[in-house]
């Protein structure tokens, strides 16, 4: 009888104690799944922090494509401005032709008078 008490308290014992090994188990799973679950925290920031970097990259191409734009459109309107100069510069020539041509239409009425009054004399 003491035995079978003996033994029971024994078998008590060892369940005891395999109780205590499955919450150390449990408790190492609980700790690998929050280590795994750091890591998978770790994973997405570093694919935030990349996606974040390449979207910056992508605001600089985009702000250099748009300083282009600028410097094209620049030089068109430089360009324009040329052009409105040199046409405007063809007008004034052309303005000057015209008050050579009436001076010349000037002299010659001038020297007809002229030939008039000789021949009146």
């Amino acid at each position: 009888m003491e035995r079978e008490r003996e033994r029971e308290r024994e078998r008590e014992r060892e369940r005891k104690r395999e109780r205590g090994r499955e919450r150390e188990r449990e408790i190492e799973r609980e700790g690998e799944r929050e280590r795994e679950r750091e890591r998978e925290r770790e994973r997405n920031r570093e694919r935030e922090s990349w996606k974040e970097r390449e979207r910056e990259r992508e605001r600089e191409r985009e702000r250099e494509r748009e300083r282009e734009r600028e410097r094209v459109r620049g030089r068109e309107r430089e360009r324009e401005r040329e052009g409105e100069r040199e046409r405007e510069r063809e007008r004034e020539r052309e303005r000057e032709r015209e008050r050579e041509r009436d001076r010349e239409r000037e002299r010659e009425r001038e020297r007809e008078r002229e030939r008039e009054r000789e021949s009146e004399r």
